[in-house]
């Protein structure tokens, strides 16, 4: 039962990552006001806030798939479930840091829940090595 959990979560985890694709393009917004990813600290002035939408729609898209890559994997007991849900938090918490506008004010807008949710399954997958693999 606790595996099927974390199949849900990992990939719920993953799917909310399209919601910031609708968001980044302009489909629809999150929240009243949430201009997200504009004013990136990293992107924003090299690139443009087009540019910078464009680059945050492709990095949530790859950490979705990789979420949804190691739920299924997860699912059909593959030993690279732990590689593509470990990567896929990596890769989504530091594209997240990186599309961050520098500012401490609505952090919870730009990803904040979500880059601590990948530092959990980090810290869980890598440092306490949980679940183990006979999950």
């Amino acid at each position: 039962m606790l595996r099927i959990i974390v199949i849900v979560f990992v990939v719920l985890h993953g799917l909310v990552h399209l919601l910031y694709v609708g968001q980044s393009q302009r489909i629809f917004e999150l929240q009243a006001g949430l201009v997200w990813p504009d004013g990136s600290w990293a992107f924003s002035r090299l690139l443009g806030d087009d540019v910078t939408r464009a680059v945050a729609s492709a990095c949530c898209v790859l950490a979705a798939l990789g979420f949804v890559a190691g739920g299924i994997g997860l699912l059909a007991r593959q030993p690279s479930w732990r590689l593509f849900v470990a990567s896929a938090a990596a890769f989504s918490a530091s594209a997240l840091l990186l599309l961050w506008n520098g500012q401490l004010e609505r952090l919870n807008d730009q990803g904040g829940i979500a880059v601590l949710i990948n530092l959990a399954i980090l810290t869980l997958l890598i440092v306490f090595q949980w679940p183990n693999s006979g999950f």
